[in-house]
């Protein structure tokens, strides 16, 4: 039997280089012998020529000769390459047939092959840009490739050297070099340099076959785990690069939680725990090695292929046929749906079904099949289960259960509504969201022996949206570096948040769920990258835009038991605290503050932030709009009034930091505020460790740990126990009182008006005590403001302002008159001329301010009475109508005062001619307090204690209640006190009524009482 054998001959040529050693060529031999000869083929130190010498050959190929072809096999260590093996359609890497006339050779396993380029001087080699026909290309292109060859022979097994094509930048020439075996990486990293330094050059070589990948030779079933290696056949002493390459992305593999490096010497390995989609492609190695000028790139790569399971969507147009009457029958048409894939599927369905086509069509497959539903036997048999199933390469498969459900004649149902079909009561039905992830769904229910359908319930997201959360699931898996993965899903959460309308629960949620993923995934690391942070600050600072806000359900979504703003918050709370944030950064609804110190003070939002520890350390404050009105409250008639500061510090003890927010919305007189800080176990706003810094520092909060701050305010103001109570019960006394005043008045006015100062006195009593009788009998009847008419609340406030200041300048008119008898003791005022004042002042000053009020309210649009109360409305200092009754009446009062006080000193004048000191100070004693009692109800004196309740809130404390207390006391009563004061202890009004009713007087009156009847008679 006559063999042809391809040899190849390593020979060693002595004289080839200057260089020490000797350089090398692979020969390649064609010989046909005789097969039993073989054994006696001579050794290689055999073969000796003039200037070379064979110092080994070695059989690569084995042909045998048949009718009109040869077949040949390739030797244990060899294989045919690629390109052989391509052109001539060889069955295996071994073996293959070729026409008698070829003379192909098997190349070893462990060939190299080696792309590289080198960047030399242009000046110096810019003739081998030149035609390739000229002698200066051919000089040039001589100068490069006799050096580049010297040093490249000397490598063991070298077989050729090309020089491909000359390139501009510089001059940059690219090659490829052949060696016919396994090479030594020290040896080609030092011949390298060599000819860089010859050259005055530098190198960038890739090679293959220096290391090799090994990957699962069959296909990988669905999350199973894979192992690929990666071996060299010396220790290269650098780490490996390892990618995947696939659809046309290349992306680098780390450490992650599905993929797990390792590397020991010469052997690297990647061992993934679960496989799917993600994780099949074209997997390399790259081992780089760096030395001086020269970079050499160690690559090997091979494809893992893996057997893929499709998540499955079952959908049908039939899912509760309407088989009122059994003899119906329906044609009922049923899909499968699956993302578009490269898996090969044998999808199977239940005995009985019609198969249709497979659409292929927006990034989807869908498979269909037809069934026929006999209402007769559908009955009987209730549900008709339907599975699609598919199997993969692998023999696995995945399945999806739809059911049919036929309505009988005895169900509910409720009836088909627009994309909604008939649907038996009980159940809940879906549909697939249209150009959106996610779904829409809608139950029916049974009420009143009918189907009713529910709301529907959205959870639809944009598709854009959905991508970025599966792209945060997989960021930690090690398919790509982690804070470049990171960095990538915020910059997707960034364009989607503020390019998408995501103003749906749904969307929100998705957007949480991003935060709390990559929360979970960087768990101990820091992220670095400022667009990174920016990204995410952004994202976050979107979230909470204003046309977002009634996607923010305080209720849970989904399986989590918190809120969406909770989780919200303590997502981005923890991402800012891994941030490497060095600076202030502001966002429209969010801003971080960064402080290294054991006392900080910073502001975010415009609230600022003290901090005090014991210990040094990073603080972070980060300020939140609009997140407070998100979160559940569980404090009772509270409702947010501040942005929320969260404060995070490493190593924080003794901590004490104090807030002062900017409130929402002005805190109403005696509204209690509440510092409060968010409980992530309890999930609710606590009041622990926080106190607030009271009416004088409304916004201020001291706390003493951190977390998340905020202020709630009240919905009502607080309460002064009993005093409603007490209130009404004086008003009511007083009404009696003032009603039977005017009677006692009109009974004995003949006989107490006999001189014209007596005139005036008593007609400013009867003026006085109606226009508190008109003002009391109103203010008792809008007692009740919720169950008045807002025209009526309104009326009973003009009335209520316009009586109490009539009363209030009747007063006046009075302290005038007597402030004027008491000064002038020999002036006397007609009748006449003090009714002309009188009237003027007492009622056309009120009228003209109560209308001159009225009016402006109404133009400036403002309010004129609170319908809460049917009262003035207060707005604060010098705010709200309120004040145009208070500065009259503080002005009233002060005169008032000032002629009471005028009126005793006259009085006490008047006792200087009595015996002895003690006398002296006992009768000024009794003037000053008799005076004190009869003039303060009549002058309304008391109502100086108003000013107190204004300037005091209640929030104050006791001294505030007691202030109320007073003040109420002295002037609900206040017609009671006119009645004692006026009628019962007047000496002349007293004997006039006992008349008028046939009773006795008493036989002794006061000295003092006596006394002060005479100052009025003057």
């Amino acid at each position: 039997m006559w063999t042809f054998v391809f040899l190849f001959i390593l020979g060693t040529k002595i004289c080839q280089a200057a260089a020490e050693g000797n350089s090398t060529q692979m020969l390649y031999a064609h010989m046909t012998i005789d097969e039993s000869v073989l054994k006696f083929m001579p050794n290689s130190s055999e073969f000796h020529f003039t200037d070379l010498s064979i110092e080994e050959f070695t059989i690569t190929t084995e042909c045998r000769n048949e009718t009109n072809n040869k077949n040949c096999n390739c030797m244990e260590g060899y294989t045919w390459s690629e390109q052989v093996a391509n052109s001539q359609s060889c069955s295996n890497k071994t073996f293959c047939t070729f026409p008698m006339n070829s003379s192909y050779t098997c190349v070893s396993i462990t060939s190299v092959s080696i792309m590289g380029s080198i960047t030399v001087d242009g000046s110096q080699y810019s003739d081998c840009l030149t035609d390739k026909a000229s002698p200066a290309y051919m000089n040039c292109y001589n100068k490069l490739f006799v050096p580049m060859k010297t040093q490249f022979s000397f490598l063991r097994g070298f077989e050729t050297l090309k020089i491909i094509q000359f390139r501009v930048g510089s001059i940059i020439v690219d090659f490829q070099i052949t060696i016919a075996n396994s090479i030594n990486s020290s040896s080609l990293i030092d011949k390298s340099q060599e000819l860089a330094k010859n050259l005055s050059a530098s190198l960038s070589l890739q090679t293959t076959g220096v290391v090799v990948i090994t990957v699962p030779s069959n296909s990988v079933k669905y999350n199973e785990s894979a192992e690929i290696t990666c071996t060299s056949e010396n220790d290269l002493k650098v780490l490996p690069l390892w990618s995947l390459k696939r659809a046309d992305q290349e992306i680098k593999i780390t450490d992650g939680s599905n993929a797990h490096l390792t590397t020991v010497s010469n052997l690297s390995r990647v061992h993934l725990d679960s496989v799917d989609e993600n994780w099949e492609g074209e997997y390399r190695c790259s081992f780089v090695q760096m030395s001086g000028n020269t970079t050499i790139y160690n690559n090997a790569n091979k494809t893992m292929d893996v057997c893929l399971l499709p998540n499955i969507e079952a959908s049908s147009d039939m899912a509760f046929p309407l088989c009122i009457q059994t003899s119906n029958v329906f044609q009922v048409n049923v899909n499968c749906q699956i993302k578009k894939s490269t898996e090969n599927y044998t999808v199977t369905w239940p005995d009985g079904f019609i198969v249709g086509t497979t659409d292929y069509s927006n990034d989807v497959q869908t498979y269909k099949a037809q069934t026929v539903i006999n209402c007769n036997e559908a009955v009987a048999k209730n549900v008709t289960n339907v599975t699609c199933t598919f199997k993969n390469e692998c023999n696995q498969t995945q399945s999806q259960i739809f059911s049919i459900n036929p309505i009988k004649a005895t169900d509910s149902y409720c009836k088909a509504e627009g994309d909604w079909g008939n649907t038996k009561t009980g159940y809940t039905v879906q549909l697939k969201c249209r150009n959106q992830a996610g779904s829409r769904q809608r139950t029916c229910i049974k009420r009143d022996n009918k189907g009713v359908w529910e709301k529907e319930q959205n959870s639809c997201v944009p598709l854009l949206l959905k991508n970025v959360l599966d792209s945060a699931k997989i960021a930690g898996t090690g398919l790509g570096e982690l804070q470049e993965n990171v960095g990538n899903v915020f910059s997707g959460l960034q364009n989607v948040t503020a390019t998408e309308n995501i103003n749906s629960p749904a969307s929100i949620n998705t957007s949480i769920q991003v935060f709390q993923t990559l929360t979970g995934i960087l768990h101990n690391k820091t992220i670095e990258n400022d667009t990174t942070i920016n990204n995410m600050l952004n994202s976050s600072s979107n979230l909470l835009n204003n046309t977002n806000k009634d996607s923010w359900v305080t209720t849970t979504l989904g399986d989590s038991s918190k809120s969406l703003a909770e989780n919200y918050l303590l997502s981005v709370e923890l991402l800012v605290a891994k941030a490497n944030i060095t600076k202030n950064i502001i966002k429209p609804k969010l801003e971080v503050s960064t402080c290294i110190s054991t006392e900080c003070n910073t502001t975010v939002l415009n609230a600022n932030v003290t901090l005090g520890s014991s210990d040094s350390g990073t603080v972070k404050t980060t300020g939140f709009q609009n997140i407070s009105g998100y979160l559940p409250s569980k404090i009772n008639d509270s409702d947010p009034n501040s942005i929320v500061v969260s404060a995070t510090k490493e190593d924080a003890t003794n901590i004490e930091i104090k807030i002062n927010f900017p409130l929402i919305n002005p805190r109403p007189r005696n509204v209690e505020l509440v510092c409060v800080s968010w409980n992530n176990i309890t999930s609710e706003w606590s009041k622990d460790g926080c106190t607030w810094g009271g009416a004088s520092n409304e916004g201020q909060c001291i706390c003493y740990h951190l977390s998340s701050f905020s202020i709630l305010m009240s919905k009502r103001p607080l309460d002064v126990p009993g005093l409603t109570l007490m209130t009404y019960v004086g008003l009511s006394i007083s009404v009696v009182s003032l009603f039977f005043c005017l009677i006692i008045e009109m009974i004995v006015w003949s006989d107490v008006v006999k001189t014209n100062t007596l005139y005036l006195r008593h007609t400013a009593h009867v003026n006085i005590s109606l226009c508190l009788l008109v003002a009391n009998c109103c203010f008792l009847g809008s007692s009740e403001p919720k169950n008045i008419a807002e025209i009526w609340c309104e009326t009973f406030a003009v009335v209520k302002h316009f009586c109490y200041l009539a009363m209030f300048f009747w007063m006046l008119c009075l302290s005038t008159t007597l402030l004027h008898q008491s000064v002038f003791l020999f002036h006397k005022v007609s009748k006449k001329s003090y009714m002309r004042f009188s009237i003027i002042v007492g009622y056309v000053c009120p009228l003209l301010i109560v209308f001159i009020t009225f009016l402006a309210t109404k133009a400036s649009g403002g309010s004129y009475f609170s319908k809460d109360t049917c009262w003035l409305v207060y707005g604060g200092l010098l705010k709200g109508t309120i004040f145009t009754f208070v500065i009259p009446v503080g002005i009233i009062v002060f005169v008032n005062t000032f002629s009471m006080l005028v009126v005793i000193m006259k009085l006490l004048d008047h006792h200087k001619s009595a015996e002895t000191s003690a006398e002296k100070e006992k009768a000024a004693a009794k003037i000053v307090l008799r005076s004190v009692i009869f003039l303060t109800p009549i002058f309304g004196v008391t109502w100086g204690f108003g000013f107190a309740v204004l300037a005091m809130d209640l929030t104050e404390g006791i001294q505030a209640l007691a202030v109320n207390y007073i003040f109420n006391l002295l002037n609900a009563f206040q017609g009671f006190f006119i009645l004692l004061t006026t009628c019962v202890a007047d000496q002349r009004t007293r004997e006039s009524l006992l008349t008028r009713l046939k009773i006795k007087a008493p036989a002794s009156v006061s000295d003092s009482t006596t006394k002060v009847d005479t100052t009025w008679k003057k």
